[in-house]
C-alpha cells in the first residue's frame, strides 16, 4: 500500500469500536452520578505551558513531546496528558470566580513519542478528572473512588489502588537530602537515566523500574511529613475505609509529573505484561498559581483507555460483546421496500437500533444478515402482509412470529403490547 497508519498509533475497526463505546459511555455515566461536567480542550497547547506545568525534568518534556513550530513562529505541543491544559482554560476562563469549585471531566487523545509495547501509544486515550478549588481530604478521596468506581463498573477484575503522600515542597526538599545521601553510594550501579536525575529530580529514581531492587532500604517520604501533610494522608486514608475502597500504601509512589503534592495514587491491574499501572493522579496545590491564576488547589486523575479496553477485553477472553440491533427489516417487493424504508426511520425515532438490506439480495441472505448482526427480532414486509396493514415480527431466540400491525411494530418490539 502506499500509505499505512504511522508507528505508533491505531485504527479502530467497526466491533472493536463497541467496547470504547461502552467505556467511555460509563465514564461519562459515572461523571454525571459524581457531579463532573465535561470539559474540551484543545489538542495543542503552547510549549511552555506543559514545561512549567508538567516540569522541565520529567520525562514527558525532555523526551516525549510532539512539540513543532507553527508558520507564526510559535513553539506548540501536542497535548501529552490533559491536566496542565484544564488547568490553563480554568484560569483562562476565569472558573476561579464561581461560587463553587470546579468539578470537570475530559475524555480524548494525548501524544507521547514511547517505545511502542502492549496498552502503550504514541496517540493514546485519557478519561481525566480535575476538581479545583478545595484543600479538603475527603475531595482527595471522592476522586480516587470515581476511578476506582470506573473500573469496577466497567467489568475489570483485580484493580489496585495504591497511595502515598509526597507532601508539600518544603516536606520534600528535606526528603530530598535523606534521599541523596542514599542515593550517592549506589550512583555508579544505577541506570543511565537515575544517575541523571539524582542531580536533577531525586525523588524520580524511586519511581525506576529498572533499578526496584536497589531502594528495599530507601528512607520513606511518609517518615519526612510535617503535622499537617501527615494529618490530610491519615484523612484520606479514613475516608477511603468509610467508603470501602481498597488501598495499599506504596511509600516508593511518586508519580512521573512534578506538580504533585500531598496525595498521589495509582491504579494497578494485571493483564498486559510487565506494564501494570492503568491510571493514577493526585493533588496539585501549586499548579494553578504556577501557571498564572489565583493560589487554588486541586486534584484529579488520568486513565489510560488502552489499557483499560486490552485487559477488560483480555479478562473477557478476547471477546467483546457487540452490541445487538433491535430489529433487522426485511423487504420483499418494490412496495415493501418503499415501506420499510418510513418504518425504519419511525423506529430509529422510537429509540430502537434498527437496519436493512441495501443490497438487493433474496430473504435467505437477509436473514443471515440481521443473524450476523445478532438482531433480536426481523420483521418480514411483503405484498401479503402490505395489504393487510400487518407486518411479520419474529423473536430471533425463540423463532416465535406473529403479525403485528404497522403502526404498532415500534411498541411490540420494545414490549409494550
Amino acid at each position: 500500500m502506499a500509505f499505512q497508519k504511522m508507528p505508533g498509533t491505531q485504527d479502530f475497526l467497526p466491533g472493536a469500536t463497541d467496547t470504547w463505546q461502552f467505556v467511555e459511555n460509563k465514564a461519562r455515566d459515572i461523571c454525571r452520578r459524581f457531579n463532573f461536567r465535561e470539559i474540551r480542550t484543545p489538542m495543542f497547547e503552547s510549549t511552555d505551558l506543559f514545561r512549567r506545568g508538567v516540569g522541565e525534568t520529567t520525562d514527558i518534556v525532555e523526551k516525549e513531546m510532539y512539540t513543532f513550530e507553527d508558520r507564526g513562529g510559535r513553539s506548540l505541543t501536542l497535548r501529552p496528558e490533559g491536566t496542565a491544559g484544564v488547568v490553563r482554560s480554568y484560569v483562562e476562563n476565569k472558573l476561579y470566580g464561581e461560587p463553587d469549585l470546579s468539578k470537570l471531566y475530559y475524555i480524548g487523545p494525548m501524544f507521547r513519542y514511547e517505545r511502542q509495547q502492549a496498552g502503550r501509544y504514541r496517540q493514546f486515550h485519557q478519561f481525566g478528572v480535575e476538581a479545583i478549588g478545595s484543600t479538603e481530604p475527603a475531595l482527595d478521596a471522592e476522586v480516587i473512588a470515581l476511578g476506582y468506581t470506573f473500573y469496577t463498573e466497567v467489568g475489570l477484575r483485580g484493580v489496585r489502588v495504591e497511595i502515598n503522600s509526597v507532601g508539600t515542597p518544603a516536606v520534600r526538599a528535606a526528603f530530598r537530602a535523606k534521599l541523596l545521601e542514599f542515593l550517592e553510594p549506589k550512583r555508579s550501579i544505577l541506570c543511565k537515566d537515575c544517575q541523571s536525575r539524582i542531580d536533577r529530580n531525586p525523588l524520580r529514581v524511586l519511581d525506576c523500574k529498572t533499578d526496584q531492587k536497589h531502594f528495599e532500604d530507601a528512607p520513606s517520604i511518609l517518615d519526612s511529613l510535617d503535622e499537617e501533610c501527615a494529618a490530610h494522608f491519615e484523612k484520606v486514608k479514613a475516608y477511603l475505609t468509610d467508603m470501602d475502597i481498597p488501598f495499599e500504601i506504596n511509600s516508593r509512589l511518586v508519580r512521573g509529573l512534578d506538580y504533585y503534592t500531598h496525595t498521589a495514587f495509582e491504579f494497578k491491574a494485571e493483564g498486559i505484561g510487565a506494564i501494570d499501572t492503568i491510571g493514577g493522579g493526585g493533588r496539585y496545590n501549586g499548579l494553578v498559581g504556577e501557571i498564572g491564576g489565583p493560589d487554588q488547589p486541586g486534584v484529579g486523575f488520568g486513565l489510560g483507555l488502552e489499557r483499560t479496553v486490552l485487559i477488560l477485553e483480555h479478562q473477557q477472553s478476547g471477546e467483546a460483546a457487540a452490541q445487538p440491533l433491535d430489529v433487522y427489516l426485511v423487504a420483499l417487493g418494490e412496495a415493501a421496500e418503499r415501506e420499510v424504508s418510513r418504518l425504519l426511520h419511525g423506529l430509529r425515532r422510537a429509540g430502537l437500533t434498527a437496519d436493512r438490506d441495501y443490497q438487493g439480495r433474496k430473504m435467505k441472505a437477509q436473514m443471515k444478515s440481521a443473524d450476523r448482526y445478532s438482531a433480536r427480532f426481523t420483521a418480514i414486509l411483503g405484498d401479503d402482509e402490505l395489504a393487510s396493514g400487518q407486518i411479520a415480527l419474529k423473536q430471533m431466540d425463540t423463532g416465535e412470529q406473529r403479525m403485528v400491525p404497522l403502526a404498532e411494530l415500534a411498541a411490540a418490539i420494545k414490549g409494550e403490547n
